[in-house]
């Protein structure tokens, strides 16, 4: 469980690993961003599909349980599982993959200024209490953010990675 930390945390979190996700995107031309391979058959542009789908997922979520409702994650129908996980995944890469890049990079960036917004009006409380929400279960929402954070982490390394192999066999 990650150590119990503040909003202002949570949400310093959750922008310095988007600031880093945002400046190995930089690198990058449009052309760099629909080649496959960054994970797996993925291209940056679907990696970045995936973590706004997953942000709009937590906001659903978040809206969900303000309304009184209890909210399923990760899906209907499926669980943490690592192969439910690996299903939802290809769903949502099927879902975006076809939609063009500005589309994809303007969702990327407006999903998470609506993830971020939606932290900064919650209460110490609502992020620190586990149990808080019940389709969290026993965790703190501290825990799920911080979790969002290290989504942004694993995709800068990924396209960091990706930039450096990509780099070095146009040299070669």
């Amino acid at each position: 469980m990650p150590k119990l930390i503040s909003k202002a945390q949570a949400i310093d979190k959750l922008e310095a690993e988007r600031r880093r996700l945002e400046q190995n995107l930089a690198k990058l031309n449009q052309e760099d961003m629909l080649q496959s391979g960054v994970v797996g058959e993925w291209s940056v542009k679907d990696v970045l599909a995936h973590l706004a789908d997953w942000e709009q997922r937590f906001l659903d979520w978040y809206v969900a349980d303000q309304r009184g409702e209890v909210p399923h994650p990760p899906a209907p129908g499926l669980t943490w599982k690592r192969q439910d996980l690996d299903t939802l995944n290809q769903q949502i890469f099927e879902k975006h993959h076809d939609r063009p890049l500005p589309e994809i990079l303007a969702e990327f960036r407006d999903t998470h200024e609506r993830l971020i917004a939606t932290v900064q009006v919650m209460s110490e409380e609502e992020i620190a209490t586990p149990g808080r929400f019940a389709w969290i279960g026993k965790a703190a929402l501290f825990s799920w953010l911080t979790g969002y954070a290290n989504h942004d982490l694993w995709a800068k390394t990924k396209v960091r990675e990706w930039i450096k192999a990509h780099r070095q066999s146009k040299d070669s």
